[in-house]
């Protein structure tokens, strides 16, 4: 029996064993990275990476080491304190955010809203010229347009008058921004630093777990938050059609203290020095309801919990009248899916306003069974003609949430995301009537059956889309 017979009759067959062991390796580190590193996943995103490692192993494997990833904290290996409810948030909230770790609500001085681009950038600019020990700057996009060099230009300015600029910049922000940006920056001795870019894996970080968070903070005492990039189409646009649809808000008082210790955080995770002790002072925090209360509610995979996901589920659950949203991207997981669903049986009215277009198509691919079964629930949804960018839920009279975070999966559990919740009367009715507002400009949504093609294609997208 010569040699050339040997590999004609066991070549295959080895062939075939070296296949099977290759997608026996990948099921093998699939389960032990997911269960020895707690990467808890929707049952829809296993199948998809299960699926997709048995039929294409080799084009999976490193997919799956570069996107795999999902979260970076672990939970506590001992149970929190007894959470202890807070007098201004409804009783079900203030209990889940403490349940969760979070700080608790801080009372400001003021609080304003800016839905016009122009007021917000207004608001923007006069905050950073009026930092007078530091200012700290994050965000997920940083342009190279008119509005992004006058920000540019507005921290060259500061950091010469002596103020400390720290400038934490999502990595995919490269896309956007430009080198002489960054080097004007930090020629005038400014701090800029890549999201995650300290983290010993930080190719995977950077490919998957966004930094989708927006503040900019000065002296510990005013924050400036909320959906807004800073690029021209989050502001005014000029000469290239109208700006987005957005919403920002300013704060004044203690809740600046709070999202403070968030940014150095995230800037020390991203390989940033400790930054000093800041020497404003504040009225230390109180109790006795004085001030307007709002409460940061952070998300992402530096929590081990799902914090924001979780605040709507219990929201979607307690609330008694209302729920009102508005989101450039509508793409739930199931349970908070049917959560929205269970509501409007139970009499709850839900009114959803999106943007007939968004600029993510995929987006917009995957959202059609969500919005058909939730309009078949009895939920009012509304498309409005032009692109809105905005992320806000009121629940109830109880509750307003207002920040960077959208009602899909990438922003419930894969990036990292920020959002206000806000309990006083007036920012509820605000937020509520904005929302409304928009609603009685937009087109009812009217619901269809898809085609079978259509119905497997948002399937797909649904199941894939939201790593991209």
């Amino acid at each position: 029996m010569n040699l050339h017979f040997l590999e004609q009759r066991y070549g295959s067959a080895l062939a075939a064993a070296a296949h099977g062991a290759v997608v026996l390796g990948g099921l093998l580190l699939y389960v032990l990275t997911t269960r020895a590193g707690r990467q808890r996943r929707h049952p829809s995103a296993a199948f998809a990476w299960v699926l997709t490692i048995l039929m294409l192993p080799y084009l999976a494997l490193p997919l799956f080491l570069l996107f795999g990833t999902r979260k970076l904290a672990k939970p506590a290996s001992l149970p929190l304190p007894a959470p202890a409810g807070d007098d201004a948030a409804p009783r079900w909230a203030g209990s889940l955010l403490a349940g969760l770790g979070l700080a608790p609500t801080a009372y400001n001085e003021a609080v304003r809203f800016h839905a016009d681009g122009q007021a917000a950038q207004h608001a923007l600019m006069e905050i950073i010229d009026g930092a007078r020990q530091r200012i700290l700057l994050a965000t997920f996009i940083l342009a190279d347009d008119l509005v992004g060099n006058a920000v540019v230009a507005a921290l060259v300015r500061r950091a010469g008058a002596g103020v400390a600029v720290c400038v934490l910049l999502e990595p995919l922000s490269r896309l956007r921004c430009s080198k002489a940006q960054l080097d004007t920056l930090r020629r005038a001795g400014v701090a800029v630093r890549w999201a995650n870019a300290g983290r010993r894996d930080q190719l995977e970080t950077r490919l998957n777990l966004r930094y989708h968070r927006k503040m900019v903070i000065c002296d510990e005492a005013i924050l400036w938050c909320g959906g807004r990039n800073i690029a021209d189409e989050y502001f005014t646009r000029d000469g290239a059609g109208p700006p987005w649809l957005d919403l920002s808000v300013d704060v004044r008082g203690a809740l600046a203290l709070d999202v403070a210790a968030l940014f150095e955080r995230d800037w020390r995770q991203a390989g940033g020095a400790p930054l000093s002790p800041g020497s404003v002072s504040l009225a230390p925090r109180t109790r006795t309801g004085a001030g307007i209360p709002a409460q940061l509610v952070a998300s992402g995979p530096d929590f081990a919990d799902e914090n924001y996901d979780g605040l709507l589920l219990a929201g979607a659950f307690q609330a008694g009248r209302r729920i009102v949203a508005v989101t450039p991207y509508f793409v739930p997981d199931d349970a908070l899916l049917v959560a929205l669903r269970m509501a409007c049986r139970r009499g709850v009215h839900i009114t959803l306003v999106l943007p007939a277009r968004s600029n993510h198509r995929l987006a917009d691919w995957a959202r059609g069974r969500a919005l058909r079964d939730l309009a078949a629930a009895g939920a009012a949804i509304f498309l409005y003609p032009e692109m809105i960018h905005a992320k806000a839920v009121v629940i109830d009279d109880a509750i307003a949430l207002c920040g960077s975070a959208n009602l899909d999966s990438r922003s419930l559990f894969l990036n990292f995301e920020m959002m206000i919740a806000f309990y006083d009367a007036r920012e509820i009715a605000w937020l509520a009537q904005w929302i409304q507002a928009r609603a009685a400009e937009a087109a009812p949504y009217g619901a269809s059956e898809p085609s079978l093609l259509v119905d497997l294609a948002e399937g797909v997208v649904r199941v894939v889309g939201f790593q991209l």
